[in-house]
């Protein structure tokens, strides 16, 4: 799992806990080293401070440091996590990925050889409709399989927790859901 621009906040753990109850071996990189927010505008200086290729080596470093066989990996991000999360899985060593209210723009986008589940948010000035229907629609014309779901009333972070003003409760819950289901059809299949 990869964690939104806010950092590891609590919200993260019951997440990480109810997929590992599953029967998924879950780990998730601390991508700023203990340093965490629930301000935006200290999250924007915190994902500005993190390189790409830092955050790599740290998914790596997690998945390696994981207890058990890692040799089927599945990606879950929230917003510059889930953005990690697919740039990860271009690699081909993902065999599922999922993204809350993220997308790769054009000059990011590589084929992302796994199924996809994006869930999106109905109002979101980070990911607006027209950037996030350009976006599956490249995928799919790339050849993969992408499921979407957009919530309504939600705004970009409706599953994090920790930051009650962004969260929807019901959402997140049907998300998460969602989510599972997708994650068992892909992985433990």
């Amino acid at each position: 799992m990869v964690h939104d621009d806010y950092g590891r906040l609590p919200w993260i753990e019951p997440y990480a806990e109810a997929l590992s109850s599953r029967g998924f071996r879950v780990a998730v990189p601390d991508l700023y080293a203990g340093l965490c927010t629930t301000d935006a505008a200290t999250a924007a200086e915190l994902r500005g401070s993190l390189a790409a290729s830092v955050a790599f080596d740290l998914i790596d470093d997690a998945i390696a440091r994981s207890d058990g066989d890692a040799s089927v990996v599945g990606a879950v991000g929230f917003s510059r996590g889930g953005l990690l999360a697919m740039r990860f899985a271009q690699s081909g060593g993902t065999a599922a990925v999922v993204s809350y209210y993220a997308s790769l723009r054009s000059d990011e986008h590589a084929v992302i050889p796994c199924p996809v589940l994006v869930h999106w948010a109905e109002t979101d000035p980070i990911e607006p409709h027209e950037q996030t229907d350009a976006f599956v629609a490249r995928l799919r014309a790339d050849g993969t399989t992408v499921s979407e779901h957009r919530y309504l009333g939600t705004e970009h972070g409706f599953a994090n927790a920790s930051i009650p003003a962004q969260l929807d409760a019901r959402a997140a819950a049907l998300a998460y859901a969602r989510t599972t289901v997708f994650l068992e059809k892909h992985l433990l299949a």
